[in-house]
């Protein structure tokens, strides 16, 4: 599938909402922003959870492992699903449905009723795959890695942000309302879940499939592929085995980054006996970098992608996560907190440019099954952070676990160059990325002139006003 009307440019026109392309950029970052804001939402909250539900430290790996579980099968899904549908109907079902168990945690009372919500919620996640489609499909190959990393990131910031969140509006409910701790954490989860439903109505009627349509339109004129060739080019995708390497690599990126954002509090609380309120902000630091490493992990991508092809993005995939693996392996070590939060950073900072490079090389894998492609790597984020989540189920110390995971993303880094692109590809690509570039350059050189022609007629009107000697 290669649609037209996209756009070269996304800084230029960050602010231009009237373009269908950054209208939709803007929504669809926000709608992913509070999908993981809800997401993690309990995470930061899990102390209190603990105390109340009398949790055991194998019952709390459980939960850590099953509120991601399900997004992987979710994301595989919703692939498929975008392919058939279009981003905008399929992100829309999935904020109105999936509000309904942010919001239902809050009648559990015991373990197995919270585990069930908590798997449940998990289907939000499948945001991502949505948001990854979305941007690629309204952004042109010079810029669609920075607009990819960037929509993703923001929407990652919402990992960090409910981390202080979180405990903020616990503790209106419990000081300013007046609730008790049990009522407080439940109502907390309320709020997020209605919030996230009013979200999904307003994306149906904001965005739009295409830069030229929505899918229903652009099929009934034959510019896109019928429904049912959908599942066969989605089988087809299924069997590149550089999908399936990018579903490892995307696993010792964001995976880790899921399985840091469900642990960091408590880690923090137990490991350095910190407050609920102040784990939550020094756990926040891990999510807030999302504020800019990943879009720099898209725009190096892109960078690469200019200067040595695809085979150049690649190689950028290989560095973020080879850096990543050793800087986790340090922060594993750091005993006492101002050496381990500067630790925590640095690790960040290459564990979210690992996700921005992976998807500055997914749009190039399968065009005609970019949902299948999206899908499937983006749950192997999530089965990563399912395997990584069986080493905090209190077998082994959580700090010999970050060791252990530091030092398989160190291994697994090594995997990216074994995504290869044939030579007729790399020629594609970089004729496409040329005619991209050049619509940017042409309107750079319109706009160049036009300040040109103003500056000539204003020197020319200042002449004639001048008195004849």
């Amino acid at each position: 599938m290669e649609l037209q009307g996209k756009a070269t440019s996304l800084w230029r026109n960050f602010f231009n909402v009237k373009m269908v392309q950054i209208r939709t950029f803007h929504m669809t970052w926000f709608a992913f922003f509070s999908c993981f804001f809800a997401w993690f939402g309990i995470a930061p909250l899990m102390s209190v959870v603990r105390d109340e539900l009398q949790l055991t430290q194998q019952q709390i790996g459980w939960a850590i492992i099953g509120s991601v579980s399900m997004t992987i099968f979710a994301r595989l899904f919703i692939g498929w699903l975008c392919d058939r549908i279009g981003p905008r109907k399929s992100y829309t079902w999935l904020l109105l449905l999936g509000s309904l168990p942010v919001m239902g945690i809050g009648l559990a009372q015991t373990f197995e009723t919270f585990l069930m919500f908590r798997v449940l919620i998990g289907c939000i996640g499948a945001a991502f795959v949505i948001t990854q489609y979305h941007t690629t499909v309204m952004f042109a190959p010079n810029i669609v890695g920075q607009a990819n990393a960037t929509s993703a990131g923001w929407g990652n910031l919402g990992g960090g942000v409910t981390q202080f969140v979180m405990p903020l509006l616990f503790s209106v409910m419990v000081i300013g309302f007046g609730f008790s701790e049990a009522v407080g954490w439940r109502l907390s989860m309320v709020v997020v879940g209605a919030i996230i439903f009013l979200i999904g109505i307003a994306y149906y009627f904001v965005t739009q499939d295409a830069p030229e349509g929505n899918f229903d339109e652009l099929r009934a004129q034959g510019r896109m592929p019928e429904k049912k060739k959908v599942t066969g080019n989605y089988l087809n995708a299924l069997k590149d085995p550089r999908v399936w390497v990018l579903f490892v690599i995307y696993g010792c990126c964001f995976g880790i980054e899921l399985t840091v954002n469900n642990v960091a509090a408590l880690y923090f609380i137990d490991y350095f006996d910190l407050t609920l309120v102040t784990a939550g902000f020094v756990a926040a630091s891990f999510g807030l970098m999302n504020m800019f490493a990943r879009t720099l992990g898209g725009i190096f991508g892109d960078n690469f992608g200019a200067l040595w092809g695809l085979k150049g993005r690649s190689f950028w995939l290989f560095i973020c996560l080879l850096f990543e693996g050793c800087a986790l392996m340090v922060f594993s070590q750091m005993q006492v907190l101002f050496l381990a939060l500067p630790a925590l950073i640095v690790f960040s900072l290459f564990t979210q440019m690992a996700e921005g490079a992976t998807y500055s090389v997914v749009p190039f894998i399968n065009k005609k099954a970019l949902g299948a492609v999206a899908g499937v790597v983006g749950a192997g984020g999530n089965a990563g952070a399912v395997l990584a989540g069986f080493l905090f189920k209190n077998m082994i110390d959580w700090s010999e676990a970050f060791l252990i995971l530091g030092m398989v993303v160190a291994a697994a880094s090594f995997l990216a160059f074994f995504v290869r692109f044939s030579t007729r590809q790399e020629d594609e690509e970089r004729a496409a990325f040329a005619a991209a570039n050049i619509e940017t350059l042409r309107r750079r050189a319109d706009a160049a002139n036009e300040a040109l022609n103003e500056g000539l007629a204003a020197l020319d009107a200042r002449e004639r006003a001048q008195p004849a000697e």
